[in-house]
């Protein structure tokens, strides 16, 4: 099993090409590409009006919808959070003594930050593996999302027709990390997060032709070949993966006040472009996170308080990725809170409180449908730009084995229904501190 890891790692960091299964297509353009003109598209063989001839003009209620559900999908695959890189073990030097002391016994968090800093010259390194299953958007399950299209136009009659949906996403993300961090001075960090991502895609939509309108002339809208062959439902599938580097992350982490047991802490983060966004391995957008850190460390246990701003700058993920179109990526505000235990010399018990915040993102809501025939109700998905909040819970374990070795086991909890969401999240670490 670490064989495979190792190679893992090693391959994703060549920065070679993307591998790619089943599809030369960018993930980012499976879902508007479902919809595109060469995914779902009306047929018609008959006037709606005397002399009034038409292909069937449903494209553009599927490019809207779906351009918009990819935005909200792929803002928040490119951004999932990364194992922080600080070191376990934490000293101070006793100048009594002339030596390096550990700080405290617990080895502190897994998802977040503690103010306290490795110490002068002391190097960690090590990698991280979570995997990603999402299970639904804004309490809708990914596997049945309806979703109504409109012919253009709102007038009656033949353009009361509409294309009922009933869709489903698969998405999983399996993200290594390997992460180093070095004590540049007894205050000071300085750390390196380098993620390799495998992305896995498969949508598919089972569309239904509603003949509100032309129940009578099965020619003005179908699935079918025509010349007899007039259907009124059709499945559309297309899938497809992508594994590779990621969005490199650099800290610098110092520590500016201590009272006694406690100390304050602040960070930057600098998150690097580096994975292809199109392929939903990186977020394509520069980003900076000013972090405020906050721990009170004694013996056996600590606390901690994280709160950072994460700034976005212009991504084609958050635009219109067929046509090339960037826009700027949300922000988000993140916080933490903690507590670390050390039960025994060589093992620390650790709880996380974690929460996001986005700024003015497209969010799904879930809503009811009229047709214009007056008579009929469907439901339906929109879209709205709003701020929202996720909450997290995370608990875990670290495992000293020997010398510097450490193992960590952590599963991540949601606490509410809000954004993309996956209910459990595992993740297992292991770092070696010189």
């Amino acid at each position: 099993m670490t064989r495979r890891i190792v190679l893992f790692l090693l391959i994703g960091l060549g920065l070679g090409p993307t591998a790619r299964a089943q599809q030369n297509e960018k993930l980012a353009g499976l879902i508007p590409g479902l919809f595109g003109p060469e995914g779902l598209v009306v047929g018609s063989e008959a006037a709606i009006s005397p002399g009034q001839f038409h292909f069937a003009h449903f494209n553009n209620a599927f490019q809207s919808q779906f351009t918009q559900f990819n935005v909200a999908l792929a803002t928040q695959l490119a951004t999932l959070p990364v194992p922080a890189p600080a070191s376990a073990f934490t000293y101070t030097f006793d100048e009594s003594l002339g030596l390096f002391k550990r700080s405290t016994d617990s080895f502190g968090p897994i998802l977040s930050e503690r103010a306290e800093t490795a110490g002068k010259g002391k190097f960690n390194a090590g990698f991280a593996y979570q995997r990603f299953t999402f299970d639904e958007i804004e309490g809708v399950p990914l596997d049945t999302i309806p979703a109504v299209f409109t012919h253009d136009g709102a007038s009656p009659g033949p353009r009361s027709d509409v294309v009922t949906t009933s869709n489903s996403i698969a998405t999983s993300v399996d993200q290594f990390t390997a992460f180093a961090n070095f004590g540049l001075a007894s205050r000071l960090d300085v750390s390196v997060a380098v993620p390799v991502i495998s992305t896995e895609l498969r949508v598919s939509s089972m569309a239904t032709i509603r003949r509100l309108g032309t129940s009578d002339n099965p020619k003005v809208h179908f699935f079918g070949a025509g010349n007899g062959d007039y259907g009124i439902t059709k499945q559309y599938e297309r899938a497809g993966s992508a594994t590779g580097i990621g969005d490199i992350q650099l800290r610098v982490k110092g520590k500016v006040a201590e009272w006694g047991s406690s100390g304050l802490a602040l960070a930057l983060d600098t998150r690097l472009p580096t994975g292809d966004e199109e392929d939903f391995l990186g977020s394509g957008a520069f980003g900076l996170k000013p972090m405020l850190i906050f721990s009170s460390s004694h013996k056996v246990a600590s606390f901690h308080l994280n709160a950072a701003y994460q700034w976005n700058g212009d991504s084609l993920l958050a635009g219109n990725v067929q046509r090339g179109e960037k826009a700027d990526m949300p922000d988000q505000v993140l916080y933490s809170a903690g507590l670390t235990f050390a039960v025994a010399k060589q093992l620390t018990l650790v709880g996380d409180f974690l929460g996001r915040h986005f700024l003015d993102t497209p969010r799904l809501q879930a809503t009811t449908f009229n047709a214009l025939d007056g008579a009929t109700t469907l439901t339906d998905i929109g879209f709205q730009e709003e701020s929202f909040s996720e909450l997290s819970a995370a608990l875990g374990l670290r495992f000293n084995a020997k010398g510097g070795l450490l193992f960590d086991f952590n599963v991540i909890f949601s606490l509410d229904d809000n954004g993309l969401r996956d209910k459990v999240t595992p993740l297992v670490s292991m770092e070696y501190s010189f």
